[in-house]
């Protein structure tokens, strides 16, 4: 009789290794006659060998998996046979050991196994004796086993370190996605495979994600990493040396201590020569991903962007800098002060080193889901200001369009081997090229998702303008004369745009937060309030009101004015303009209030001219403006997508022109008001007569046809 390798598993084991649902493994068992039968255990609780299930599952691919470098996808076969090889591990890490003292261990053991290459205790590093002195019989077999398993000590260490989020560890929290990885090696990729020696620099390296890949560390490059964490570098050594890539690499905590570095040399063939320290030299390419939170150290010197920084002073004539930052680093506003975070970015800016800003896609951070991030490609060949461009490329709208080749389409858009969609990538000059022209250093948001836009693409506006008012004539024949009345043209010229911030700085709009109120002071007498549950129309607005005498405990709470403009910039924008005033914004509901409309109504009622010119923007223009495609797809945010007021865009127009549209649209909202209030009449009038009739009270016939129903 063969004897097993590995011991029967039960139906609750097979749902933990293959990573499934309980249900999963139940179904499974249920409708396919092929699932293996039980060879031991009892009815309620029966055992199943677990190669036969692993065969079994090798025929299921995960439907949502990461694909292989083949195309092909895993199996939950792939996932059960490792499973089955770390289940030792887990239970060791479930027990008295800690798990990130048991990854030490584990790994540990898989460095000495490979040795780097290193034939002697002196080239080890320090400490690796003693964490493997202290794995214990069970933890080495296990990790011996891994390796035979595996085929190589890299493998195991691998499969070790993915043990590391079942183990509850923080090790996983901030390793680099899988998919910025990829990016970053692909943009590295040209910088590496130049004739001769390449230096390299790993500054915030992690546990080694990204310089693994790079796998810069061919016996010629000079190759550094920087890791602050004692932690994070202990794992970042033993991992070098299981993968035998250690060799020569300086791993350090602390960039200064890249100007102690001393170039190595052979003792046997160079005897006489004394390690110097002469520094790490100037790096043909520098990566960074520091593991930075949103809105961490703003203000401080020590914030994000002090790695770009540190990228740029170590990057040499040519050389090519790749950095992760949080997007927030890029999207906070300059305002009156500046803070160190803007200085050092506007800095950045003003040296020509920012070569490309790609703003990556959200989620791609599996335990920073809250979060977005964006990737600064930097040069170390730098052109004069006047000449300097950044291309901004939005990889989360690519992402929407192409799927999971956007790492190459950002890769084609970076090597001039791809056509832009403006939506999706433009070169922008850093300093502004004349008035009204757009450009980075102007102290606003510099997050693609934020500065590109671009009209509708392959859209003739005339064309569509005139089919819709068309189809509005033949479906509102009341409304012919109006319609009729509509004259549309085309501009001789483009009109130009300004961003909303520019306006709310000069004073020519005022923005008016929303409040938070507790529920229980909202009711059904007093103010109307307006929150998202009227912004979407879930709730008709009157129907929330607060007490003026409750409103006084929120001293900070604003009351509308007519005229003002509501705003609801989640997933898209949403406006409507209080034609009467008087209430109260709720949060997320933002208002807009243009300074000069409130003279221009007093002016009016009391009987002096009011001059159309006196006014740049009207309410309801302002309102359709503002919710215009060109600004809904300007959102931002991991888990909630919001867009910025102040970096929404308004056009160029005439007061004249803004006075007809203003016009036109003011009609336009009254025709519509109209028809909803017919469609609610229709609506109440159903709703009462099924409600009737289902209750048995009423009986309906209709007089006009008395005859019979077919």
């Amino acid at each position: 009789m063969t004897e097993r390798r590995y011991e029967p598993v039960t139906l609750g084991e097979i749902k933990e290794l293959a990573e499934v649902g309980r249900p999963t493994v139940s179904n499974w068992r249920r409708r396919h006659a092929s699932f293996p039968e039980a060879v031991g255990g009892s009815e309620s609780k029966p055992l199943f060998d677990a190669e036969e299930i692993a065969g079994w599952l090798d025929e299921r691919a995960v439907p949502d998996g990461e694909r292989h470098p083949d195309g092909t996808l895993p199996t939950y076969g792939e996932r059960f046979r490792e499973g089955l090889r770390l289940r030792r591990l887990v239970t060791l890490g479930h027990g008295t050991l800690g798990a990130d003292e048991l990854i030490v261990r584990a790994l540990a053991v898989a460095a000495m196994e490979g040795e780097g290459g290193g034939s002697s205790e002196d080239s080890l590093p320090a400490g690796l004796l003693a964490d493997f002195d202290a794995a214990d019989a069970e933890l080495l077999r296990t990790v011996h086993g891994l390796i035979a398993d595996l085929g190589g000590t890299g493998a195991a260490a691998e499969a070790v370190l993915r043990l590391a989020g079942r183990l509850e560890s923080d090790l996983t929290m901030d390793m680099t996605p899988r998919p910025v990885v990829e990016l970053i090696d692909a943009l590295a990729q040209p910088v590496l495979s130049t004739a001769g020696p390449v230096t390299m620099l790993n500054l915030c390296a992690g546990t080694g994600d990204v310089l693994l890949e790079l796998a810069a560390e061919d016996g010629e490059n000079r190759v550094a990493a920087v890791e602050p964490d004692a932690l994070r570098r202990t794992v970042l050594r033993y991992r070098l040396l299981a993968h035998w890539a250690a060799g020569e690499t300086f791993v350090c905590s602390d960039p200064g201590e890249l100007d102690e570095y001393r170039l190595p040399f052979d003792p046997f063939t160079e005897p006489d020569l004394e390690p110097v320290p002469q520094g790490f030299p100037q790096a043909d390419l520098v990566v960074a991903d520091p593991p930075y939170a949103s809105g961490e150290r703003e203000r401080d010197e020590e914030g994000p962007l002090r790695w770009a920084v540190e990228t740029l002073g170590r990057l040499r004539e040519g050389g090519k800098g790749l950095v992760v930052v949080p997007s927030w680093t890029l999207s906070r506003p300059r305002g009156a002060t500046g803070t160190a975070n803007t200085r050092m970015r506007e800095d950045l800016l003003k040296s020509g080193a920012v070569e490309a800003i790609v703003q990556l896609p959200r989620r791609i951070h599996t335990f920073r889901t809250g979060a977005e991030h964006a990737l600064l490609v930097l040069r170390g060949t730098q052109p004069p200001l006047a000449d300097s461009r950044v291309l901004l490329i939005d990889a989360d709208r690519l992402a929407r369009r192409v799927g999971d080749a956007w790492q190459q389409t950002v890769v084609a858009l970076l090597s001039n081997a791809g056509t832009p969609v403006p939506q999706e990538a433009q070169r922008v000059p850093v300093a502004g090229a004349g008035p009204g022209s757009s450009y980075l250093l102007d102290g606003r948001s510099l997050l693609p998702a934020h500065r590109l836009a671009a009209p509708e693409k392959g859209l003739d506006h005339f064309a569509a303008t005139v089919e819709a008012r068309q189809n509005a004539y033949v479906a509102l024949p009341h409304l012919k004369q109006w319609i009729g009345d509509l004259g549309v043209g085309r501009k001789e010229d483009r009109a130009g745009h300004f961003k909303v911030g520019g306006q709310l700085r000069a004073g020519q709009l005022r923005l008016l937060p929303g409040h938070r109120i507790r529920e229980s002071d909202i009711g059904d007498a007093g103010v109307p309030v307006i929150g998202r549950e009227e912004m979407l129309g879930a709730l008709p607005i009157g129907e929330r009101r607060i007490m003026l005498e409750d409103l006084a405990a929120y001293p900070q709470s604003l009351m509308t004015e007519q005229g003002d403009v509501f705003l609801l910039t989640e997933h898209g924008v949403r406006t409507q303009v209080d034609d009467a005033g008087g209430c109260v914004l709720l949060t997320p509901v933002q208002g807009l209030r243009i300074t000069a409309y409130r003279k221009y109504l007093t002016d009016l009622a009391e009987g002096r001219t009011a001059r159309p010119e006196s006014l740049w923007m009207r309410p309801h223009a302002l309102a359709r403006l503002l919710a215009a495609p060109r600004n809904q797809q300007r959102g931002s945010g991991s888990l909630v997508r919001r867009v910025s007021v102040k970096d929404m865009d308004l056009p160029h127009l005439p007061a004249e022109e803004i006075a007809d549209l203003e016009a036109v649209l003011a009609e336009t909202e009254r025709h519509r008001a109209d028809v909803r209030r017919q469609l609610s009449a229709l609506d109440t009038l159903a709703e009462r007569l099924a409600a009737g009739v289902a209750d048995g009270d009423l009986r309906l016939r209709k007089r006009s046809d008395p005859g019979s129903r077919v």
